[in-house]
């Protein structure tokens, strides 16, 4: 679940910089790799300023905004760490490398008509549990408790509905991050 976290840090970052999310995790891991945030200053501001139509003086006001400096995202999201390289990577598991997580981007637009851009990133649990009694394995997938993985995979975001929430219960958050 670490992983889906730092896919998901990077892909909020992605979405931030270039409007919509990354396709696939070489493009998000070159991003990571090149991408600099803006650092801002915005401030409120008013002067005076005359309206010819009315013959007056009138009070604007505005936002003013100064770049600072630039920071990279590897840097911000990663620090001296380069775990960013493998994050599409599944965990090796008993000395087998199984492959990497699924990533999808979509489109969807609320009820409003507002769109806007989503993406999923997954593995089935019966790949992660592969060798395991069936029975057990079946178990897993069926569940649907507030404290367990929900579903037939462990994910994070969704292409159904605005999230980026992973659908693992919250006390696991607590757990990986005293690691």
């Amino acid at each position: 679940m670490k992983k889906l976290k730092d896919i998901r840090n990077a892909q909020d970052a992605y979405l931030k910089i270039n409007g919509v999310y990354a396709k696939n995790f070489d493009e998000l891991t070159k991003f990571v790799e090149n991408a600099r945030f803006t650092i801002t200053s915005q401030r409120d501001t008013s002067w005076v300023e005359f309206d010819k139509g009315f013959n007056i003086d009138v009070m604007r006001q505005g936002v003013r905004i100064d770049t600072l400096g630039y920071v990279s995202v590897k840097d911000s999201l990663f620090k001296n760490d380069t775990r960013y390289k493998t994050m599409g990577d599944l965990p090796i598991i008993k000395g087998v490398k199984p492959g990497q997580f699924k990533m999808e981007i979509g489109e969807i637009t609320d009820k409003n008509g507002v769109k806007s851009s989503v993406f999923q990133v997954y593995v089935p649990k019966k790949d992660i549990l592969e060798g395991l009694d069936e029975g057990l394995v079946t178990k897993e997938i069926q569940k649907t408790s507030v404290e367990d993985v929900r579903g037939p995979n462990i994910q994070v975001g969704s292409l159904t509905e605005i999230t980026v929430n992973g659908n693992w219960p919250t006390y696991y958050d607590t757990k990986i991050a005293k690691k």
